[in-house]
């Protein structure tokens, strides 16, 4: 039977030798002969092989081409399936046992018919191929063991031998082609790609055991191959070519493709996990890992499952296992934070709340509600446990539970191969920042090969010249604005901004530039591309750029060489490439268009259901209390991309100064370039406007700065819900107790609203097709809200706060009308101060503290120092 079957369980170490045996005896059959098998091929070809090698076939094709083969060599040595070649030494034996049919060579490693094929069956096999002048060349990949050569290109004549593998043994100066040991495949599950590399010279089958047994090879042998050991995942020794070429179940001709070197680096970025990931996006110098999956709906690319499951069989480890658990009205995840008094009114009430991403909603009178946590358990192929990831996340939908558990482990792998060369103390400490309990010794055994690695990679001519730079993706680190010109953004702007949950489609083109040299090389590029912003989608800086522009614009801006594997991995021509990195004044050029910005659902949703949208009509009831109350100073708390200061510009108002504070430096300096434009055209043109001081400073708004007590007026427009509960009820205390405005506006989403939201054809739209046919409970409005609170809530924790500090509060809103259920989309708290002296917390301290960094100024009464346009970094 040619099919390859899974063997029995119970199998036993002796019937599995004696199976061994039955197999080798039908492969040298005639019937086998004149089957369709990749090894019958072989077995044709090496019978035009000429003089005393004729017949003769090298056990590590046996091995290679015959799973059932490796099955049942497993099956007597487990060791197997980390190391295949010590299946060499068992299938040597069991041929030896068969000696009225099969002739074995111990020292060549091979095996022929005592009796030849009848010749019959011979002349009704194809001959090979007599004009190899005119063959074609195969590309190949060449991978010396000598750290002292680069990896090279080799062209090889596939026809200049009776038998292909003959010609390779040729190309690795190796006497004869038993001695040449075959790979399993690398690459795509279709690809035919294989190492080829000389075996050891032993003198007998127990040194081949001893040389090749896992686990025990030493690093210091000066004929261990790195990079090629890398790419298998198995101990390699020698030179080695990577080539695709063989026999297949696809035909009797021999099969062949090239491998070039764009494939060899690409197959080395395969073994990253960011590498997976922006290969399924085949964007290497533009995509990222994300840090976040919010929805199967706007993710892109792999999914962090599928990423981790081909990790794991990359590194040659056992598939990964997902533990997940379905959790039902489990009232603990509705519990937590600091706000203890709220936690009775959820029990009373019921309430949507959020841990790190996770949604778990229990209304007061619905049915049983079922949420869903996942670890993560990865072993090695001999099932020692290498790490695990605990349920610590709850979700609504089990397919989240699992790709969030999945990206956690994968950023976890990430981080460690960014850096391998850490120490088991720090293998730890960044396994308890991820929530990632790591069994550090099987752990840094599985990866060592990484570790090696790490400080070969790069070809010998570039060492010491473009170091590996890990760091492209943190912009403060390798941004380099060329020739210190800053960004030149072309186009009108057209259109909303970005904002985190938008997905933006933009086209792009990455140009390695040599200034010394005047060379211009495009490495990759893309009409469309698209992502989320807010997940890291993309390295940093280009999620920077986008941010500050609006369909149909475009910047052009210049980084720092990345690492050296990613750039040859994404050009055509990989020889021309090099020669130019041998430069040391090379960077890129970065040219991008946005092509279209869709907004988040949530905005989507209010502007479709709401005229004006749900966000102007905050804003006119911000506008409406500032006037009311005459305010001359104004603080925007979490101000974001400025969309409050910048309408306050717009508007004549008694405003004298303005401030906005925000965590996000990217919508800052979004926000300081718009507020900049528009204060220096008022000043131009001399039109009457009262404000004469706008900063906008950089830092959590649960922290105290001094230099910004006593204003006017302060409002946090949509804010909260995007902290976890313990530092929104934080932030109340800090605003009232120490900042201290005469009067403050809070808004946040009325969770009792959103079942009006959620049934608009919008909504249903982006719904994920495996939930419609389920009930499911009011999702948040979007992803990034930690909680949403109901009427109640947000009346308990506005009317404590007021008792508390001495304020009066009114209860207001947008989007709905007063009095009718379910209140208003947006619910508003206005906290008047009722006596001049603000009562100040007695917890903290009050003296000067200055927390916040500025990031931003400008001054009517300094026209040349600080209101000139702002700096525009890559942050």
């Amino acid at each position: 039977m040619l099919g390859i079957d899974s063997l029995k369980s119970s199998l036993t170490v002796s019937d599995a030798a004696v199976e061994l045996i039955s197999r080798l005896s039908f492969i040298f059959s005639s019937e086998f002969l004149s089957s369709l098998h990749p090894l019958s091929s072989h077995l044709k070809a090496i019978s035009y092989r000429q003089g005393e090698l004729s017949g003769f076939v090298p056990v590590s094709v046996l091995i290679a081409c015959d799973a059932k083969l490796g099955n049942l060599c497993r099956s007597i040595d487990a060791r197997v399936e980390s190391n295949p070649f010590l299946s060499i030494p068992l299938v040597m034996k069991a041929a030896a046992r068969l000696t009225e049919l099969l002739i074995t060579l111990e020292e060549d490693l091979s095996i022929r018919r005592k009796n030849p094929y009848l010749s019959d069956a011979i002349l009704a096999l194809p001959c090979p191929r007599s004009d190899v002048t005119n063959e074609p060349l195969t590309e190949a990949v060449y991978i010396p063991f000598s750290l002292a050569k680069d990896v090279r290109s080799l062209s090889i004549n596939l026809y200049q031998e009776g038998y292909y593998l003959d010609v390779i043994a040729k190309e690795l100066d190796v006497v004869i082609a038993s001695k040449v040991l075959i790979s399993r495949t690398i690459g795509k599950a279709s690809s035919e790609s294989r190492l080829y590399y000389s075996a050891s010279e032993p003198s007998n089958l127990d040194s081949v055991l001893v040389s090749h047994e896992a686990n025990e090879l030493s690093y210091s042998d000066s004929s261990f191959n790195v990079r090629a050991s890398y790419m298998l995942g198995q101990h390699v020794y020698g030179n080695a070519i990577l080539a695709s070429v063989g026999y297949t179940w696809r035909g009797a001709e021999l099969f062949n493709e090239d491998v070039s070197m764009r494939s060899y680096y690409r197959m080395l970025v395969a073994r990253m996990p960011d590498g997976l990931y922006k290969l399924s996006r085949d964007s290497l110098l533009i995509a990222d890992l994300p840090g976040l999956f919010t929805t199967k709906t706007n993710w892109r690319g792999s999914l962090p499952r599928d990423i981790l499951c081909a990790f794991c069989r990359q590194h040659r480890l056992s598939e990964p296992v997902f533990d997940v658990v379905c959790n039902s009205n489990k009232s603990d995840h509705d519990s937590h934070g600091s706000c203890s008094n709220l936690s009775t009114e959820k029990l009373r009430t019921g309430v949507a709340s959020k841990t790190r991403g996770a949604l778990a909603t229990i209304g007061p009178n619905s049915a049983k509600i079922e949420s869903f946590s996942c670890g993560v358990k990865v072993f090695s192929k001999n099932h020692n446990l290498i790490l695990e990831s605990s349920r610590i996340d709850t979700f609504m939908k089990q397919g989240d539970a699992v790709q969030n558990a999945s990206l956690r482990v994968l950023s976890f792998l990430n981080l460690y191969f960014k850096q391998p060369n850490m120490t088991i103390e720090e293998l730890c400490l960044l396994g308890a920042d991820c929530d990632i309990q790591c069994h550090s010794t099987c752990f840094m055994k599985e990866f060592s090969l990484c570790q090696l690695l790490h400080k070969v990679q790069q070809p010998s001519h570039l060492r010491g010249g473009h170091k590996l730079n890990t760091n492209h993706r943190d912009p403060s680190n390798v941004v380099s604005i060329f020739e210190n010109k800053q960004w030149s953004i072309q186009g009108a702007a057209c259109g909303s901004l970005p904002s985190n949950g938008s997905l933006v489609s933009i086209s792009y083109s990455v140009i390695l530039v040599s200034k010394s040299i005047q060379i211009r090389e495009i490495l990759e590029k893309s009409d469309e591309f698209e992502f989320e912003i807010g997940i890291g989608a993309v390295i940093s800086c280009i999620e920077a750029a986008v941010l500050q522009l609006t369909a149909g614009q475009s910047v052009c801006f210049y980084l720092d060489m990345p690492q050296t594997e990613l750039v040859l991995a994404a050009t055509m021509d990989c020889e021309k490439v090099l020669s130019f990195l041998s430069s040391k004044s090379c960077f890129l050029e970065y040219s991008i268009t946005v092509l279209r910005v869709t907004e988040p659902l949530e905005d989507r949703m209010e502007q479709a259901l709401f005229s004006p949208p749900l966000s102007k009509q905050r804003l006119e009831f911000a506008l409406r209390c500032i006037k009311e109350f005459s305010a001359t100073s104004l603080i925007d708390f979490g101000c974001g991309s400025g969309s409050l200061l910048e309408s306050l510009v717009d508007t004549p108002s008694s405003l004298e100064k303005i401030v906005g504070i925000d965590v996000s430096q990217k919508g800052l300096i979004r926000a300081a370039k718009v507020l900049n434009s528009k204060l220096d055209k008022l000043e131009a043109v001399m039109l009457t406007s009262n404000i004469q001081l706008a900063i906008l400073y950089e830092g959590s708004i649960t922290e105290f700065d001094s230099r910004l007590s006593g204003f006017d007026v302060g409002t946090c427009l949509e804010v909260i819900e995007h902290m976890e509960e313990d530092q929104a009820c934080l932030f109340g205390d800090i605003a009232l107790g120490l900042f201290c405005p005469r009067v403050l506006i809070v808004s946040t989403p009325n969770y009792e609203y959103n079942v009006i939201l959620q049934r608009s054809n919008l909504a249903s739209q982006e719904e994920d097709p495996d939930d419609k046919a389920k009930v499911q409970p009011c999702k948040f409005r979007n992803h990034d809200h930690k909680f949403e609170w109901t009427r109640q809530q947000f009346d308990h924790w506005a009317t404590g706060l007021a008792l508390k500090y001495n304020y009066s509060v009114e209860f207001g809103g947008v989007g709905g009308i007063q009095g009718v259920e379910p209140g208003f989309a947006s619910q508003i708290a206005v906290f008047r101060r009722k006596q001049h002296e603000p009562v100040k917390d007695s917890g903290e301290t009050t003296h000067t503290q200055s927390h916040y960094k500025t990031l931003w100024k400008w001054d009517a009464t300094n026209s040349v120092g600080e209101s000139g346009p702002c700096s525009v970094e890559c942050n």
